[in-house]
């Protein structure tokens, strides 16, 4: 697991569940994707819009 630490920058589904301000939009998401969220989502009791928005703001933050 330590590997894994060292080389995968994307934050766990328990981290996802922070707040921050939002912008609304529509996008087309895959439904292995969406339904993975979810069921992340009940497991730590938030939102599975929150864990996308925060995977996405992860990720887009290192590209810079």
């Amino acid at each position: 697991m330590a590997e894994k630490e060292k080389t995968d920058f994307l934050p766990s589904p328990e981290e996802l569940a922070l707040k921050d301000e939002t912008v609304k939009v529509t996008i087309a998401l895959s439904e292995a994707g969406v339904e993975f969220f979810k069921k992340e989502a009940r497991k730590y009791n938030t939102q599975y819009q929150k864990m996308i928005r925060r995977l996405l703001d992860e990720y887009s933050a290192r590209q810079f």
